[in-house]
């Protein structure tokens, strides 16, 4: 296994995992909303009620997230709000099903109509456009790709290398405990070699949750285990006292390596060792 590095030298090797998204690119979902927005908007005026809205949803179910943002709605506050109301976060199926008392729905908890009356029109200028791009969610899935890149990398590895793993599972160490772990060889009642990825560009409760889990898989761990942590993005980078108990793992032995997406060739070294030395190559 490859030495632990300074931690100052492994902090400067951490990289940005998701790219900077152009805001006025268009995309399939900037131009669904273009498209819902311009089916709304050539509803005439004097035509705009209950009925109208529960026949617009009816014929475009998939467009119902539209009219939550509308009220301000992210797509999984809607999710959230629909399935405390409905029972179903499914707004299509209600969409076909139950148009009506969606839009009832709509009304009743947003006042819809006013908000489609006051702004279908309206002009906005380059500030608003600003204020709500402060407040928009885009960035919480582009977050979610981040994290499964380093998760993607881990397991193309292994599938290069012909090892037998299972991912996104839990595995088995001293004393029956279980953790955590984003891959497996081979298996979870039979762990040989476990591995940590764990890829963030934002800050959040994520990344406390990251280090808890990778003290877990050090804490139980056998002694013929071997436990690997990937562990990349610029959101580490506000959190360096969480990267730092997780280096200490790796400098006290507890774990065996630490790696970022720009040393992948030293997990794959180690990677493939520990393999050779468990059997599997």
């Amino acid at each position: 296994m490859a030495a632990a590095l300074p931690f100052a030298a492994y902090l400067e090797s951490l990289g940005q995992l998701t790219p900077h998204a152009d805001p006025t690119a268009v995309t399939s979902e900037t131009q669904t909303i273009a498209d819902a927005f311009a089916s709304l908007a050539g509803i005439p005026d004097d035509a705009l009620d209950a009925a109208a809205l529960s026949e617009w949803v009816q014929r475009h179910p998939t467009w119902v997230p539209v009219l939550g943002l509308a009220v301000g709605l992210s797509q999984e506050r809607l999710k959230n709000v629909l399935r405390d109301r409905f029972g179903s976060s499914g707004w299509t199926t209600l969409a076909r099903t139950r148009s009506a008392l969606l839009v009832d729905w709509f009304q009743t908890e947003f006042d819809l109509l006013g908000v489609l009356g006051a702004q279908r029109h309206r002009t906005y200028d380059f500030g608003d456009i600003l204020i709500a791009r402060a407040g928009t969610r885009a960035t919480a899935a582009r977050a979610g790709v981040s994290g499964r890149r380093v998760e993607d990398e881990i397991e193309a590895i292994a599938r290069d290398l012909s090892l037998p793993y299972r991912t996104r599972t839990r595995f088995t160490g001293r004393n029956g405990l279980t953790a955590p772990c984003d891959l497996v060889v081979p298996d979870d009642s039979d762990a040989q070699i476990v591995v940590a990825a764990k890829g963030f560009d934002s800050t959040g409760s994520k990344l406390t949750d990251a280090v808890r889990e990778i003290q877990e898989m050090a804490a139980i761990r056998k002694p013929n285990q071997f436990v690997l942590a990937v562990i990349d993005g610029i959101g580490w980078k506000s959190r360096v006292a969480d990267l730092r108990r997780i280096h200490g793992l790796w400098e006290s032995g507890e774990i065996d390596g630490m790696y970022t997406l720009a040393t992948l060739s030293a997990f794959r070294d180690d990677l493939s060792h520990a393999a050779r030395l468990r059997g599997f190559l």
